[in-house]
């Protein structure tokens, strides 16, 4: 009977029910007990997630060359840093893509080696803009963050795992292709300790322990077992399953890229290369810039600097990134897709203002830029500053048009005031006028030059008075030169439509000729024209003269060309007269 008892006492259920009339009592009815035998069970997640094994994770086929073609239109200079960065992003790809075409596991080897990269080089230059331009172009998740907000423990600033699961967030929640993605690590040179202090740098070397193993292989778990959050998560699915799920992110196919600026890194190459020349040696050391100390970086000198040996060699490439002189400024200021230009015209624009420079203007920011010495970052500033005034009053007086000239950056409370006033008003137009034809000119030939390049990407012939015409788009519109081709493209593409349906309608196969087309997409351009208004008057003016010819001949193939569609009387008179008579 005692034995009976003790059974029944030990009851799962009876001690349930009992619980939960003491809570009742306790609480009242707002508290249940929710049991996991009742609930149904789920397999538990384990692993990287995604049911389909065989499917590719990326598709990859980018060359290092055509990489390097694209960075071009939008980085001066760099040459080095361009062809680094491009062919070891590229190979790294390929060899995941490659890989994932092995189904045997041929391509898997003991040891994976990564070629993560450390890129040193002065504030300003450009560094973090290369990487987002190549992680737009080849379509991989992608995160960036400054190694200054992380911690070893992630109690104080950030956690280093953080990265791989914000990787996950911007794959929108697929682990593996989370897990082809790039992780990019600014102002790394913060994390290094500083030989001028005594005693241990818990904070710094921390964060480069911390970041060994996911720099190498390591698996990630997306819970954060310090994270309220998280433990809640875990909780409601503990209690819908009955089991605890695990779900991991593997780092062996994460590129990491970090990047420094590293100003005193040159103090420790110099000591170095002094320590080991005698004589007139060391004054010639002395007389080296920093930049060309940095190309002769070794891992000593990094380790001398501050980093921890493992963490340095978990960064076998090292790209090394030139300083900017004036003329490199000059140059960024009149790249077609430079964004310092795009992001004051898009500040004007947004006033309806129209905004140009003239060359001699962008030469004076340039030269203003290069005495802050801050690299490409100057730029930006000096353009603010000298313009400053005018955003602010310009806007207020109903002006459309305004033309930065070397008079205004010299004398700007002057040059103001005379547009405020209007009474210049035809002068100022024509200065503009003539400065947007510069413009447009440069632009048309900088698209002629990259015509064979640009070509075969957008699939648009490019003849001059298609340069001149996706010029003229891109002055008018605050863009980029790709996206002003992609609008043209987009354009001959309806006129390629329009030629279908005509077949399709009325069983009428209409070709249009290159200078219809131009002509057509001018339409679209300059008259908002749209496809059905265009097809509305193909069947207006053709379609009987065409319907004749047809049935007089059995010819149903029609050529359209500029002229036929200016003056469609005279063309189908000639037509008729040729064909039937």
């Amino acid at each position: 009977m005692k034995k009976e008892k003790n059974t029944i006492s030990h009851d799962p259920k009876k001690i349930e029910k009992e619980l939960g009339e003491f809570l009742n009592k306790k609480f009242g009815a707002n508290v249940k007990i929710i049991s996991p035998s009742t609930l149904p069970r789920q397999e538990t997640i384990s692993g990287t997630s995604s049911s389909e094994k065989n499917k590719p994770l990326i598709d990859f086929n980018i060359k290092p060359r055509e990489l390097i073609t694209y960075l071009d239109q939008y980085v001066v200079k760099q040459t080095k840093a361009k062809s680094v960065l491009s062919t070891k992003i590229c190979t790294h790809f390929n060899r995941i893509r490659h890989s994932q075409a092995n189904e045997n596991g041929l391509s898997k080897i003991t040891g994976n080696i990564k070629s993560n990269i450390l890129m040193l080089g002065p504030t300003g230059i450009g560094k973090t803009y290369l990487i987002k331009l190549i992680a737009k172009k080849i379509g991989v998740p992608f995160v960036k963050a400054d190694a200054t907000k992380f911690s070893e423990t992630g109690y104080v600033g950030g956690d280093v795992e953080d990265l791989i699961r914000d990787l996950v967030k911007e794959a929108n929640d697929d682990i593996k292709l989370a897990e082809c993605g790039i992780v990019y690590i600014d102002e790394i040179d913060k994390i290094a300790s500083s030989p001028s202090v005594i005693g241990a740098q818990v904070s710094r070397t921390g964060v480069q322990r911390a970041l060994l193993k996911p720099m190498e292989e390591t698996e990630v778990n997306l819970k954060v077992p310090h994270d309220p959050v998280s433990m809640m998560q875990e909780l409601e699915s503990f209690q819908r399953t009955g089991k605890r799920t695990k779900q991991v992110v593997n780092t062996s196919n994460i590129l990491f890229i970090v990047s420094g600026a590293f100003s005193e890194l040159s103090n420790v190459i110099r000591k170095r290369l002094s320590k080991q020349n005698i004589g007139f040696g060391s004054k010639i050391v002395k007389s080296k810039k920093e930049n060309e100390l940095l190309k002769l970086t070794k891992a000593e000198d990094l380790v001398n600097f501050g980093f921890e040996s493992e963490f340095i060699g978990r960064l076998p490439v090292r790209c090394i990134l030139e300083t900017l002189n004036q003329e490199d400024l000059y140059a960024i200021l009149k790249m077609p897709n430079n964004p310092v230009i795009l992001s004051k015209r898009l500040d004007f624009s947004a006033y309806n203002i129209n905004i140009i420079f003239t060359d001699e203007a962008l030469k004076i920011l340039a030269k203003r830029a290069y005495e802050e010495n801050t690299g490409a970052r100057g730029l930006v500033s000096v353009i603010e500053e000298a313009l400053l005034d005018f955003e602010e009053k310009l806007p207020s007086h109903n002006l459309l048009k305004f033309t930065v000239t070397k008079e205004v950056l010299k004398h700007p409370k002057a040059h103001l005031k005379d547009l405020l006033s209007k009474q210049k008003f035809l002068k100022f137009n024509d200065l503009y006028e003539k400065a947007l034809l510069d413009h447009k000119n440069y632009i048309s030939k900088y698209i002629n030059n990259n015509s064979k390049t640009l070509s075969v990407r957008h699939g648009l012939t490019l003849s001059q008075i298609r340069c001149d015409m996706i010029a003229l788009y891109f002055c008018n519109n605050v863009m980029e030169i790709e996206d002003a081709l992609k609008k043209i493209k987009n354009h001959q593409d309806s006129i390629k439509e329009i030629e279908i349906e005509v077949l399709k309608t009325y069983n009428l196969n209409i070709i249009f000729e290159e200078d219809a087309i131009d002509f057509l997409i001018e339409q679209f351009i300059n008259h908002n024209a749209t496809i059905q208004e265009i097809l509305s008057k193909i069947y207006d003016n053709y379609y009987d003269g065409f319907n004749l010819i047809r049935e007089k001949t059995g010819k149903d193939r029609f050529f359209l060309s500029k002229n036929a569609l200016i003056d469609n009387e005279t063309y189908l008179n000639d037509l008729i007269r040729k064909e039937i008579t």
